[in-house]
């Protein structure tokens, strides 16, 4: 579709050849906060991973490009490991975020460490930048991994269950800061979740994989509680 940051079109999603999911049909455009939503081994994340580029579709066609050049993705993985025998600051972390922007062989410079302090900030945990990644508490690497996708400029935010393991004043405020950043920055967001109640009132649609097709619509329909319990019975029955 004509202006959107990522378009699906017939889409299959698979691995080695294996169909995950087919015939696919989705945009994403600027300005959309967006829930993906199902049942676990559904194909979300498979879904995120295409769209960033990481796993290529078996078939059909991906577009991603904006004003004529490349979007540019910040991508939250569902789970992240560092080489906890190499440790990293979360400034350090946050600002290897920066290093797709950079030219081949040049180094980080005081403009990337300056822009990974500024998405610390933004994010509101500028006082992590000293602290070893594998020192923070879940809700705190999870700022940070927030920051180091803003730290990329991205035009599309893909968060990959970025509520799991935190506890629930921590998965509000970083609900909070994810609706800010779409409402006051304009940025585009598309986050994998299974936590309904939560997310009910920041995104603006929900899509569910149900019945290895997109079901898409206004989050006050989609989320609406007889409709969720419509679609989770069909799927623990199918």
């Amino acid at each position: 579709m004509a202006g959107a940051l990522v378009s699906f079109q017939d889409v299959t999603l698979g691995y080695d050849g294996t169909p995950v999911l087919e015939g696919l049909s989705l945009d994403v455009r600027p300005g959309d906060c967006l829930a993906l939503l199902g049942p676990n081994g559904c194909g979300k994340s498979t879904i995120l991973k295409t769209m960033a580029g990481i796993v290529p579709p078996l078939r059909g066609t991906v577009r991603s490009t904006f004003d004529g050049r490349p979007v540019r993705f910040g991508y939250v993985p569902q789970q992240e490991t560092l080489d906890l025998a190499f440790p990293m600051t979360a400034a350090e972390v946050v600002e290897m975020g920066t290093y797709g922007g950079l030219p081949a062989g040049r180094r980080p410079r005081r403009a990337e460490r300056e822009r990974a302090l500024e998405c610390l900030e933004q994010v509101g945990a500028a006082e992590l930048r000293g602290r070893l990644f594998h020192t923070l508490s879940g809700g705190q690497k999870q700022r940070a991994l927030v920051a180091r996708a803003l730290a990329t400029e991205p035009d599309l935010l893909l968060l990959d269950e970025p509520l799991s393991g935190i506890d629930a004043p921590t998965a509000a405020a970083i609900l909070a800061l994810l609706g800010r950043l779409n409402r006051e920055q304009g940025l585009t967001i598309l986050l994998v979740t299974h936590h309904l109640g939560a997310v009910r009132e920041v995104v603006r649609e929900a899509i569910w994989v149900h019945g290895g097709k997109l079901l898409r619509g206004p989050a006050s329909t989609m989320l609406a509680p007889e409709r969720v319990r419509t679609i989770i019975e069909e799927d623990f029955l199918s």
